[in-house]
């Protein structure tokens, strides 16, 4: 059998014992592990065990390492100050700047060269706007006039990264 971890939180901790007290009661004998884990989960409030791991959220592994080397090209003030050499680093750090476009909205290149150069402290914004549409966050028309943010679901290493630029 796998050895998942499953947190359970009881809130009421006698009315649980109660109920899983009754229930061995209630048995002929003594149950077994899957019982066991079925009258656990019963007791606090689920229907079975599968309904108490069905329940728990799931767990996301983060890439550490490229949120790592992210955090590391942003200064105190949350401002970039250099451009990060791994591709997949450089996409992870343009997360921030998407979330400043507003959605949904046809922006001109001197607003999106505003919202950029808000959020650096080096003098490349173009690098970062054409950043933008090869990595699929923005895209622009042929002739370059009209630019607009992707609507996306950022991954969780962008929430991260944006989650631990906000405490900055």
């Amino acid at each position: 059998m796998s050895q998942d971890v499953t947190p359970l939180y009881v809130a009421d901790v006698s009315a649980f014992t109660k109920q899983l007290r009754k229930s061995l009661s209630e048995a002929d004998t003594l149950p077994g592990h899957a019982a066991m884990l079925a009258l656990v989960a019963k007791a606090a409030g689920f229907r079975n065990h599968q309904h108490l791991k069905a329940a728990q959220p799931a767990q996301v592994d983060l890439d550490e390492l490229a949120l790592k080397r992210a955090l590391r090209v942003f200064d105190d003030t949350g401002r970039m100050f250099r451009w990060p050499k791994w591709t997949k680093v450089q996409g992870l750090c343009l997360w921030p700047f998407w979330a400043q476009l507003p959605a949904h909205q046809d922006l001109s290149e001197k607003e999106v060269n505003a919202v950029l150069k808000g959020g650096l402290s080096f003098d490349d914004h173009v690098l970062l706007r054409r950043s933008l549409i090869d990595h699929k966050l923005a895209t622009r028309t042929i002739d370059g006039r009209i630019y607009r943010r992707i609507e996306q679901r950022p991954t969780p290493e962008a929430l991260a990264l944006m989650d631990r630029l906000k405490d900055r």
